[in-house]
């Protein structure tokens, strides 16, 4: 079974000044040479870990994190102003034309999937592969199976705890709820929403709990970012036209693709890769037996690395 590649050593980090006053923070991994990859992290408002590079041949990929607006290392802290789809997209072709790249391949699970479909098909003369994990459509079906009924029916006893902020009278609209608390005034209950938030999707990560990943989706510096800008997304449906993602799918057609899927996935459904792969046939479907969600479950892990060596000789 694949395993991460050892730790590996930064060898750059940049800031890069987009709309005002957003400051994203950049960091390079693995060979300054080597086929250029863009690691897209999850959320919205999560952060990129150093971790996520370690499925990648430090030897023959360039291996580029960055922080997404309002989270992780990139200022301001949790801001939403300015903070859409869009401008995240114009992000990533900034972060290119800054690095210098001409062809890159992205790597991205979960919100991370979501952005890296847009970007490619927004340019895909640009995406010389695509590495995905944990396919999420963000349709507003795909909200709702998370935030208002669906995986609440196999995790009662943690739903308890994500619905306990909220007063019973606004609980038929959990993301409007929380939204409201998360962008208010009041800041002992804001955190205490945060963390509720990010609990709910740590428990959900992985097809067993895994308490080391829900203590670090707990952290508050990360967990308030998480909440804040995965809500205000949800809130906005995205900023994206219905189905926009599987109506674009066509664009996708000519890049090689990887789609790796746990089939008891309780964050994104499996349907959501298998309407990917209806969408976009081109693209290999791994459907990984006994896995949920998260990078750090052993065959999902294994799947995203088998990907990763294999794409490097395709794009060879």
């Amino acid at each position: 079974m694949n395993d991460f590649y050892p730790a590996l050593q930064l060898y750059a980090r940049h800031s890069l000044t987009v709309d005002a006053p957003h400051i994203l923070n950049i960091e390079e991994y693995g060979n300054p040479a080597g086929f250029p990859v863009l690691v897209v992290h999850g959320g919205p408002g999560a952060a990129s870990d150093a971790h996520q590079a370690r499925v990648f041949d430090p030897h023959a990929y360039r291996i580029i994190l960055y922080d997404q607006r309002g989270c992780g290392r990139s200022i301001p802290h949790g801001e939403l102003e300015g903070n859409t789809t869009q401008a995240l997209v114009s992000d990533m072709e900034a972060i290119r034309n800054f690095l210098n790249i001409d062809r890159w391949i992205l790597m991205g699970g979960s919100w991370g999937s979501t952005l890296s479909l847009i970007y490619a098909e927004t340019y895909p003369e640009r995406v010389a592969g695509l590495i995905l994990r944990g396919i999420f459509l963000c349709r507003q079906q795909d909200i709702d199976w998370f935030y208002q009924h669906g995986a609440d029916l196999f995790y009662p006893d943690y739903w308890q705890d994500f619905v306990r902020p909220i007063p019973t009278q606004e609980q038929n609209d959990l993301v409007a709820a929380y939204y409201r608390i998360l962008t208010g005034d009041d800041e002992i209950a804001r955190m205490s929403a945060a963390k509720a938030w990010a609990t709910w999707e740590g428990r959900l990560a992985t097809l067993e709990l895994n308490e080391m990943l829900v203590a670090q989706f707990n952290d508050p510096f990360r967990a308030l970012a998480l909440a804040r800008v995965e809500c205000h997304y949800f809130r906005h449906a995205a900023f994206l036209r219905p189905d926009q993602i599987l109506a674009d799918a066509h664009r996708l057609r000519t890049i090689p693709g990887v789609i790796v899927h746990g089939r008891y996935d309780m964050v994104c459904p499996v349907d959501n890769a298998w309407q990917l792969h209806c969408a976009w046939p081109q693209a290999d479907l791994r459907l990984i037996s006994c896995a949920g969600h998260s990078l750090v479950e052993p065959a999902i892990r294994d799947a995203v690395i088998g990907a990763t060596k294999g794409m490097r000789l395709r794009v060879s």
